[in-house]
C-alpha cells in the first residue's frame, strides 16, 4: 500500500541537518534583533511565540499584597499569623523577633521560602515573595497563594475565610492586652494601636472571673451577657444601633468595681482605656479622644458622680458676685451634656465592639438621664461580700475548698449577716500562713465589725428617736402656748407619754 523507501540517514546526515538548521536559526535571530525594535519584539515573544509553543499550566496563583490601596491588607496580615502555625521541618530559613513587650519569642517564613498546607480534601502552596528595589528604601511584600484552577471558587470562598478565623484565634489567644491612660507618656516601644493621645503599659492584672471574689450567679449573668454582646454584631446592624455596650458599676469601696473590670478584660482580650472626663475642656478634645481609641476595647470612667464636683469645687472659687452662681450652674450643665453626648450621641457610634463601664460609690447621685438603658445597659450592683463568694477568696489566698473546713461555714453565716467588703476579707486571709490561725482571725474581725455596725445602728435610732420627740415637742408647744390659758393647770396624757419616752431614752443611753 505504501511506496517503499529507498532513502536512509546515516549519522553524520543528521547532524549535518542539525548544523544547518542551528545556523539559520542563529542567523535569524541575529537579523532580529538588528532589524526589529525592541518593544516589537518583546510583543512577538510574549504574545505569539508564547501563545502558541507555551503549555496552558493547570494552576492558578493569587497575589495578596501587604498593603490595598494605601492600607494594610487584612488578608495578609491574617495569612501571615495562620502560616507561623504550619512552619514544618522542611522550612529552612525564618525570620525571628520580639518585643519589650512581648512575652514569646515570635517566628515567621522568610522571603523565598514555602510552606503546603491542606484544608479538606485539597492542598496549597504558600510562597513568601519579598522584592527590593536598586536606589529605593522601599520593598515590596506579597504571598504567592498557588492551587489548582477548579479548585478557585472553594479557595475564595472557604479556604481564605478559614485562614482569617484561624488569625483572629491566635491573636487573640496571644494578645497582650494594654492600658492606656493620657497621663502615660508614650514611647517608642509601646505596641498600642492608639493615637498619640494615648501612653499604654501591660495591663498585667491577674484577676479573671475564676479568682473574682463575687456571688457565682452574678458572674455568670455578666459572662453571658458579654458572650452575647460579642456574637451580636449583624443583630446590633440590623437593628440599627452601634455595636457598643454600656455598663455601670456601683457599690461602696472595696467591694471589686476595678477587680471586674480586671476579669473583663482578661476575658475578653480586650485593651483598656482609662479616660478622666475632668481633663477634657471642651467637646472637640473629647471627639479627637475618642477617635484615637481602637476597636476591641473597654473605655473606662471611674467615680463618674465625681467628675463634675471636681469642676465645681473649682468653679467655687471663682465665683464673684451674683454672676458667679449663673457661671456655676452653666458649667454643670455643660459638664452634663458633654457626658451624655459621651455615652449616646453621634460620636459614641463610632468603631466596633466598644465596651463602656462607668463606675460610683454613689449611684444616688447620678443625674436619672445618666442611668437609662442605651447609655448604661446593664447596672451591676457591687455588693458587700457573701458567704458565697468568701470561699472564692478562701481558695485563692489559702488553697482550701471552704466546703471542707468546719470554720468556714461559721464565717460564711457571719459574713451574710453584716456588711464587710471583699478587699477586708482579703486582707485578713493574708495575715499568718497558718490556716486556722488565719480562719479564727477572720471570725474575730467579722464578729467586730458586726458589733460595730450594731452600736452604730443602735446610736442612729436613738438619734433618729430624739429628733421625733423634738420636733413633737416644739410642734406641741406651739399648740398648747394657744390654749394654755383655757387649759391652765390640766393634766396632759400626751406630755406624760413623751415624758415616758424621753426617760426611756436616757436609760438605753
Amino acid at each position: 500500500m505504501f511506496p517503499s523507501s529507498n532513502y536512509s540517514f546515516s549519522p553524520s546526515t543528521m547532524f549535518s541537518v542539525y548544523a544547518s538548521l542551528s545556523g539559520s536559526l542563529m542567523l535569524f535571530r541575529s537579523m532580529l534583533n538588528d532589524c526589529v525594535p525592541q518593544r516589537l519584539r518583546s510583543y512577538i515573544y510574549e504574545n505569539l511565540m508564547g501563545r502558541f509553543f507555551t503549555p496552558k499550566s493547570k494552576h492558578l496563583t493569587l497575589i495578596i499584597e501587604e498593603n490595598a490601596k494605601f492600607k494594610r491588607n487584612q488578608v495578609y496580615d491574617a495569612a501571615e499569623i495562620y502560616l507561623r502555625t504550619k512552619i514544618g521541618p522542611e522550612t529552612e530559613r525564618l525570620r525571628v523577633w520580639r518585643t519589650p513587650k512581648q512575652k514569646h519569642i515570635t517566628a515567621t517564613i522568610d522571603k523565598g521560602e514555602a510552606i503546603r498546607d491542606t484544608f479538606e480534601d485539597f492542598q496549597v502552596k504558600w510562597l513568601h515573595v519579598h522584592t527590593e528595589y536598586e536606589n529605593s528604601t522601599k520593598a515590596e511584600r506579597y504571598y504567592e497563594l498557588t492551587f489548582d484552577k477548579e479548585l478557585r471558587e472553594r479557595v475564595l470562598d472557604s479556604y481564605l475565610n478559614h485562614v482569617t478565623a484561624e488569625a483572629e484565634k491566635i491573636k487573640k489567644d496571644l494578645r497582650v492586652v494594654n492600658l492606656y491612660s493620657r497621663d502615660v507618656h508614650r514611647s517608642n516601644d509601646d505596641d498600642g494601636d492608639a493615637g498619640r493621645e494615648w501612653g499604654c503599659i501591660s495591663l498585667e492584672h491577674p484577676s479573671t472571673f475564676e479568682t473574682l471574689a463575687m456571688d457565682p450567679s452574678a458572674k455568670k449573668k455578666i459572662i453571658d451577657d458579654l458572650e452575647r454582646f460579642l456574637k451580636r454584631k449583624e443583630f446590633y446592624k440590623r437593628v440599627g444601633k452601634a455595636w457598643k455596650r454600656g455598663y455601670l458599676l456601683y457599690g461602696p469601696p472595696g467591694t471589686g468595681k476595678s477587680s471586674l473590670i480586671a476579669a473583663m478584660a482578661n476575658y475578653l482580650k480586650f485593651d483598656v482605656f482609662d479616660l478622666d472626663l475632668s481633663s477634657i475642656s471642651h467637646n472637640g478634645e473629647l471627639k479627637r479622644i475618642l477617635l484615637s481609641t481602637t476597636n476591641r476595647s473597654i473605655l473606662v470612667i471611674e467615680d463618674i458622680d465625681c467628675n463634675a464636683e471636681v469642676r465645681n469645687r473649682e468653679d467655687e472659687n471663682q465665683e464673684i458676685g451674683e454672676g458667679g452662681e449663673k457661671r456655676k450652674r452653666r458649667d454643670d450643665d455643660d459638664d452634663e451634656d458633654r457626658i451624655l453626648n459621651f455615652i449616646d450621641g453621634l460620636w459614641s457610634s463610632f468603631g466596633d465592639e466598644r465596651i463602656i463601664v462607668f463606675t460610683t460609690n454613689h449611684i444616688d447621685r447620678l443625674d436619672p438621664a445618666l442611668l437609662r438603658p442605651g447609655r448604661m445597659d446593664m447596672h451591676i450592683h457591687m455588693s458587700y461580700c457573701t458567704g458565697l463568694a468568701f470561699r472564692t477568696l478562701v481558695s485563692n489566698y489559702l488553697g482550701l475548698d471552704g466546703l471542707n473546713h468546719p470554720l468556714c461555714e461559721e464565717i460564711e453565716k457571719l459574713i451574710d449577716s453584716t456588711e464587710v467588703t471583699p478587699a477586708e476579707l482579703a486582707e485578713e486571709l493574708m495575715q499568718d500562713d497558718d490556716t486556722d490561725v488565719v480562719l479564727r482571725g477572720v471570725i474575730s474581725f467579722v464578729e467586730k465589725r458586726k458589733d460595730e455596725k450594731s452600736k452604730v445602728k443602735a446610736n442612729e435610732d436613738v438619734s433618729t428617736c430624739k429628733e421625733v420627740v423634738s420636733t413633737n415637742d416644739d410642734s406641741h408647744g406651739k399648740q398648747s402656748s394657744t390654749k394654755n390659758h383655757k387649759q391652765a393647770g390640766k393634766p396632759k396624757g400626751r406630755g406624760m407619754k413623751r415624758q415616758k419616752l424621753m426617760e426611756n431614752i436616757m436609760t438605753n443611753e
